[in-house]
């Protein structure tokens, strides 16, 4: 497993390829796999794909179409063969001769030009009859609140097994690492050293695994110029930074005998849910980190959106949830 520490690739598709990689040369190919692509299959999306299927060379492509939406080509493997992806080439149109007056299956490539090296899998088209079917808009909102439950579902491992009241995320005792334990790195913007404990402070963190030694002239912290392609062995969350002590306090599920591993800390841009700041019980007064009186217009402030009802056939339900 690899943190990528975003919901889309859009903005590093590079390190997602080089991520995607990474994770790949660990199967075994001893039992079959399963590779769930994303749905962006637009623009620089459709492109991607076209990259992670030569990469990937799979034994057979499912391509699920979008009702009443022709505008993408099905993947044939000599589309694929053909067709420049992100960061591949296509192999150049051989020169043909024309046979008959149009359409494609006149046209065939001139004598000594065949293409042997095309890839070789099969391809399952499946085009659904029902309206809405795989509509966008509504996919980014379900897998909102699923990444939001998801999260809440892992945290809920920090709780205990018997079934009684849920305990608040300040009441569990956190792990201490010393800054010179561990590097850090935030993935998907530039922070200036100075605030880096305050955009740590606070947030899900992926824990990971660096093949290199950490060495610290100081007492920390240390911090990485680049995001690596590393294992992550599982999340937490940084509850709390002590300066003094030069010390993270962290929240979270992993085991003991996989966190002696852990010696890298990588701060994405996965947000804790929002119940998990202003739905604590027992705090008094202010809630950390969440406040009404506050000037908006300083980067990288905003407010926490709630989604207030959704309604499904008879079924009516209220989610917190950004």
């Amino acid at each position: 497993m690899v943190y990528y520490g975003q919901t889309s690739c859009e903005q590093d598709t590079e390190r997602y390829l080089d991520v995607v990689k990474y994770v790949f040369s660990s199967y075994k190919k001893e039992v079959p796999l399963v590779i769930n692509t994303m749905g962006w299959v637009k623009g620089e999306g459709l492109l991607l794909l076209i990259d992670i299927i030569r990469l990937l060379s799979p034994s057979h492509v499912v391509q699920m179409d979008v009702y009443d939406w022709k505008a993408m080509a099905p993947l044939t493997p000599e589309h694929i063969h053909l067709t420049p992806g992100l960061y591949t080439k296509g192999k150049q149109q051989a020169k043909c001769k024309q046979m008959g007056m149009s359409g494609a299956e006149n046209w065939k490539p001139s004598e000594g030009e065949g293409d042997a090296s095309a890839p070789e899998y099969k391809l399952l088209y499946v085009h659904p009859e029902f309206p809405r079917a795989g509509v966008a808009g509504e996919a980014r909102v379900h897998s909102s609140i699923l990444r939001d439950m998801s999260i809440l579902g892992y945290l809920g491992q920090l709780q205990s097994p018997d079934i009684g009241a849920v305990l608040p995320l300040h009441s569990l005792v956190p792990y201490q690492v010393p800054f010179s334990a561990v590097a850090l790195r935030v993935i998907h913007t530039d922070v200036a050293p100075t605030n880096i404990m305050y955009a740590v402070n606070a947030s899900w963190v992926g824990l990971c695994r660096i093949p290199d030694e950490i060495r610290c002239q100081t007492d920390g912290p240390v911090l990485l110029t680049q995001t690596p392609v590393c294992d992550c062995l599982g999340f937490g969350i940084v509850r709390g930074v002590e300066m003094e002590k030069k010390l993270y306090h962290i929240l979270t599920p992993v085991p003991p005998e996989n966190l002696r591993l852990v010696n890298c800390l990588l701060l994405g841009n996965i947000a804790i849910p929002n119940c998990v700041l202003v739905g604590q019980q027992g705090v008094e007064g202010e809630i950390p980190y969440v406040t009404s009186d506050y000037n908006y217009s300083i980067l990288g402030s905003g407010k926490l959106k709630k989604k207030k009802h959704f309604k499904r056939r008879e079924y009516a339900f209220e989610c917190d949830y950004a």
